[in-house]
């Protein structure tokens, strides 16, 4: 039976990027890759009725399964397949949401209480997580509420440092009678092993072990409860650097998946004060996190005939030459990258508009010249733009 995906809510949508409208415009800065979400999915009984799980993967189909009690716990388990996983309340009926929520989710996946602040309203949820060696990722949004993780809940925690982003409304932090005051893009740090309460809406949480953090920071015991705005350079690096690792497949190669991890690592510690060897150390990461950002603005606007290095260098505060640094070593100039993104999204053109001009294609795809662009093109494909029409 398909089920139809009716409502993507807005803070996890507008994290990821989307080119519709959205209620939370000011999220818009953290806008990137959208993952691959459909409109109808095949559902495929996973056990008892629960939670909706999705298997979200870009570019890749989305799965939606019940999980009911035993599969939710086995989410915890050292051997669950890491790709992105969304949990949500739509396939739940209204009446038993928040306790299935609190239950399946609050209580099991994240080990916190979860209470609505306004009850008296339908309520309504959602979460995306990640895990990875070395950190696990958790993106929440939906009804207002308050997370209260109790004395006990933290004792049998372990000892992940948990980071928090707000991403919507002010959220509100409280840990050690310290209460602040978060605004959209502010980051906090809180102790692993001492209860605490979260009030808000969309808010991304990561729990990383607390020995990478304590070797990277001058006094980690010092940090926690002071807030890192959202204008901090290195924050923002952070975030564009890990809306990339939650949008991409993940990489198979522990090794490169260990290096991602540092990244993450080095970049959080940045955020909130590195010591002097991770600050030398964290230029890896930046780099890392600057050129994921450069990879993505080439991504949204390399059909404009306009784009330069010089006006993607100006966008992102680097000098050119720097920005032509980070391409090379990523093993693909500007100007290859750029062309290889035109001469695909000209060729997709090609076969879907049959009677369009080549003239009117090549300018589409961020083409001025078309001389140059039917040269690329045969290069490229090994035909020329008619030709390859014409086998299509």
């Amino acid at each position: 039976m398909a089920i139809v995906w009716r409502r993507r809510f807005d803070g996890i949508r507008n994290f990821f990027g989307s080119d519709s409208g959205n209620a939370l415009a000011s999220v818009k800065r953290w806008h990137g890759y959208p993952l691959a979400f459909v409109t109808a999915v095949n559902n495929r009984a996973c056990g008892a009725g629960g939670l909706a799980c999705v298997a979200a993967r870009k570019r890749a189909p989305v799965r939606v399964c019940s999980f009911g009690m035993k599969s939710i716990v086995a989410m915890n388990a050292d051997d669950i397949d890491r790709k992105p996983m969304q949990f949500t309340t739509d396939a739940v009926p209204e009446h038993e949401r928040l306790a299935r929520w609190r239950e399946e989710f609050g209580k099991t996946i994240i080990s916190v209480d979860i209470a609505p602040l306004a009850p008296e309203e339908p309520f309504r949820a959602e979460a995306l997580l990640q895990r990875l060696p070395g950190v696990r990722i958790a993106l929440c949004d939906g009804s207002a509420a308050e997370f209260t993780r109790t004395r006990a809940q933290a004792a049998a925690g372990g000892d992940p440092v948990w980071m928090i982003v707000n991403l919507g409304e002010p959220a509100f932090a409280l840990q050690r009678d310290t209460e602040l005051t978060l605004g959209i893009g502010d980051a906090v740090l809180v102790r692993p092993d001492e209860p605490g309460r979260l009030r808000g809406v969309t808010h991304l949480d990561l729990a990383i072990p607390h020995a990478p953090l304590a070797e990277r920071l001058h006094d980690l015991d010092g940090v926690f409860m002071k807030p890192a705005p959202a204008s901090h350079e290195a924050l923002r690096l952070f975030m564009r650097y890990l809306r990339m690792v939650l949008s991409e497949p993940k990489p198979e190669e522990s090794a490169l998946q260990q290096a991602i991890v540092n990244h993450i690592h080095d970049l959080a510690a940045l955020a909130f004060g590195a010591t002097r060897d991770t600050s030398e150390q964290g230029r890896r990461a930046i780099a890392a996190a600057r050129l994921a950002a450069v990879v993505e603005h080439i991504g949204k606007h390399f059909a404009d005939p306009a784009l330069s290095v010089a006006s993607v260098a100006l966008h992102h505060d680097i000098s050119p030459r720097y920005l032509h640094e980070l391409l090379e070593q990523s093993g693909a100039s500007f100007v290859a990258r750029v062309n290889e993104l035109r001469l695909k999204r000209a060729f997709a053109l090609l076969t879907r508009f049959p009677n369009r001009a080549v003239a009117e294609i090549a300018a589409q795809a961020g083409f001025s010249n078309v001389s140059h662009f039917n040269r690329l093109f045969r290069m490229r494909f090994g035909a020329s733009p008619s030709g390859v029409r014409s086998r299509s």
